[in-house]
């Protein structure tokens, strides 16, 4: 055998592509999303000392049901949650695996509005599950009629919904998660992976948990958190859509190193969330330093921004990619998206554009022949 065509492949897997975000490790990495600052050295010491502590029992398996972490983010998320209400995994990823092996499966239907998180569907094929793609209007928006309209139409088992939108940045406001829910036959989940950084004040999907046992709220600590590197994903529902995950998920899923991590990290949860604001600060900074440039950038409330305007964007991410700085391309035409790193590497950045338009001879002009956003 010389190629994965030679194996006995399921049918519907053949001729796919793996998700695969290029991995080039360069001075400025702004591709992923990645929380771009450091841990504070104080709470990578308590995370190695919990670590220490917990390898002294690694020969025995983990507590299945991870109950002190699940008592510490109840008391992070607060909104009257408790442990019965927490679900955790390996990354968001695995929550929505499970939560498609559970929920969906062959002739089942998972519904969501593109252009969204790329895993979505290959999560849904994975699964068995069909997915079904709805549609968003102008500037990548969902209204609440447009939404549970679609939603009434399609019939689906269960609708991902990503608040705020990854790969656009496109704040969901909560009337269309509520339309969403009534229109829907089946469970409804809401990606949070960048909640922390909406804006201050603005409420979370988790105030609608109260009545609606088929809502899920989804979160992450790979963001705000500064914990990609860790996989730590978890989901505040009613305690019934734990009991659900319990038949699907794998014995001791979670290893006692994760758990012992994620508690350290979620006892400074003052102090690791201290970076948001000087995140939300730099992508700030990107939108106005782009919009100056002449590009456009979508409304965000996430870690990252998307911009159109760009009339060739793959020459933008290889010139940038010889400087030493990677952003993400996408397939929607135009545009790029960019995380919002830390002060210098935003600096890094919105420099670099402004040696690529000097070099182009593009200005602050050149929004009036980019491509019409929306």
């Amino acid at each position: 055998m010389t190629s994965l065509s030679d194996l006995p492949i399921r049918d519907d897997l053949r001729g796919r592509e793996p998700y695969g975000a290029p991995q080039k490790h360069v001075r400025v990495e702004l591709n992923v999303n990645e929380n771009t600052h450091p841990i504070p050295e104080d709470v990578r010491q308590d995370i190695l000392a919990r670590i220490s502590t917990a390898l002294e029992r690694a020969n025995r398996y983990p507590d299945r049901e991870f109950v002190e972490l699940r008592d510490a983010l109840a008391a992070y998320l607060g909104h009257g949650l408790t442990r019965d209400n927490i679900w955790a995994a390996n990354g968001s990823n695995e929550i929505l695996q499970q939560l498609l092996q559970a929920f969906g499966g062959p002739g089942r239907t998972a519904f969501g509005f593109q252009p969204t998180y790329s895993m979505y569907p290959l999560l849904a094929l994975g699964t068995g599950t069909e997915w079904v793609a709805g549609t968003r209007g102008a500037d990548f928006e969902i209204s609440a009629e447009s939404a549970a309209e679609q939603v009434r139409a399609a019939q689906p088992d269960i609708v991902i919904l990503c608040s705020p939108n990854n790969p656009t940045g496109t704040p969901l406001s909560l009337d269309v998660i509520e339309a969403v829910y009534e229109a829907a036959p089946g469970i409804v989940i809401v990606d949070e992976a960048y909640g922390e950084f909406i804006p201050a004040g603005e409420p979370s999907a988790l105030t609608l948990l109260p009545g609606r046992d088929r809502l899920v709220v989804s979160r992450t600590m790979s963001k705000a958190f500064a914990f990609a590197g860790v996989r730590l994903g978890y989901l505040a529902a009613a305690p019934v859509i734990s009991d659900a995950l319990r038949l699907v998920r794998l014995p001791y899923h979670l290893s006692i190193l994760t758990q012992a991590a994620a508690g350290a990290a979620l006892a400074h949860s003052e102090e690791m969330l201290a970076m948001v604001d000087d995140i939300k600060l730099q992508r700030d900074r990107i939108v106005d330093g782009l919009t100056a440039l002449g590009y456009r950038p979508y409304r965000t409330w996430s870690n990252f921004v998307l911009f159109d305007g760009v009339a060739d964007p793959r020459r933008v991410f290889e010139e940038l990619l010889a400087e030493g700085i990677i952003i993400r391309e996408q397939s929607l035409p135009n545009t790029l998206r960019v995380s919002a790193g830390t002060e210098l590497e935003t600096t890094e950045f919105l420099e670099a554009m402004a040696r690529y338009n000097a070099r182009h001879g593009i200005g602050s002009a050149a929004s009036a022949d980019a491509a019409p956003v929306g």
